[in-house]
């Protein structure tokens, strides 16, 4: 069962949680203390375990019908599966979530409130957020970009216009990289009548808007200046891997796979360097 358990919470993607938040609060406080170990341990493991744990209990329907789905992107659980999936997500989350909110101050629960909302209400009902256009992709951001909110929240980082570019910058990022994402799934998701943004604009034009917002998350973040145009330049390698899908035909979607494949080691080279250098321009001289 544990086993069980660590695929659902797909391994891979630990480090997109707990880098941001990790990052965030460290180089604002500068220096190791409880809060950092417990907050990166919890986005680490409980966190993703909750995210994607949920989110394929609600999906297991139409998770049968996508060829993706029972490896690493995805378990696959079986039903018999889906209550011990999500009390072992509500069991795992509950300590760290109490010991955060007696560690933190009011601004930061608000933060990590909106964080947990948005983790269950992406794929449980009534929500559902998954399934309508445009929101789908937001929150998806919401998930990846709520950590490093809330590692500066609990911080108590002090605001400046340039922490707010960062963080629309990794919105935007976030939520180009979830459109291009639900690009290879257009036809699955349509057969098994799930909405998505790229059923809803198809293949092509979905792939256009992960683009624009790429480009525009580029040059948000370049905004605030040196390193900021640096961070803005790693975005190009997200549009190079994207733009050959840009005239992808629905019925071919399936296609964009490869480009996904290739996105996420490519997410793994640059997103480390993307997001240390977003939050360095974010907590600079704090």
């Amino acid at each position: 069962m544990i086993a069980d358990l660590v695929r659902a919470s797909r391994p891979l993607s630990w480090i997109n949680t707990a880098y941001p938040f990790a990052v965030a609060y460290l180089l604002t406080v500068r220096e190791i203390d409880a809060p950092l170990v417990i907050g990166t341990l919890f986005f680490l493991v409980p966190y993703n375990l909750a995210l994607y744990g949920i989110n394929d209990v609600f999906d297991y329907a139409s998770d049968l019908a996508n060829p993706r789905k029972g490896g690493v992107e995805g378990a696959l659980l079986p039903p018999r599966r889906h209550r011990t999936v999500l009390v072992a997500s509500v069991a795992t989350c509950v300590p760290f979530v109490a010991a955060l909110v007696l560690l933190g101050p009011p601004l930061s629960w608000a933060a990590l409130a909106i964080s947990l909302f948005a983790l269950v209400a992406y794929s449980a009902p009534p929500f559902r957020f998954k399934e309508v256009p445009v929101l789908d992709s937001l929150t998806s951001s919401v998930h990846f970009v709520s950590p490093a909110v809330y590692g500066l929240t609990l911080a108590q980082a002090a605001p400046a216009p340039e922490l707010v570019a960062v963080l629309g910058a990794f919105l935007l990022w976030g939520m180009a990289s979830h459109a291009f994402g639900a690009v290879q799934d257009v036809v699955p998701d349509r057969a098994g009548s799930i909405s998505s943004i790229a059923t809803a604009f198809g293949a092509a034009r979905t792939v256009r808007c992960a683009l624009g917002a790429w480009v525009a998350a580029g040059l948000l973040v370049a905004t605030t200046g040196w390193p900021g145009a640096l961070a803005g330049l790693l975005v190009l390698p997200y549009l190079a891997l994207a733009l050959p899908y840009a005239r992808l035909r629905d019925e071919d979607s399936a296609r964009a796979n490869g480009g996904w494949r290739h996105f996420l080691w490519v997410n793994y080279a640059v997103g480390a360097a993307v997001t240390i250098l977003l939050i360095t321009i974010a907590t600079f001289d704090i």
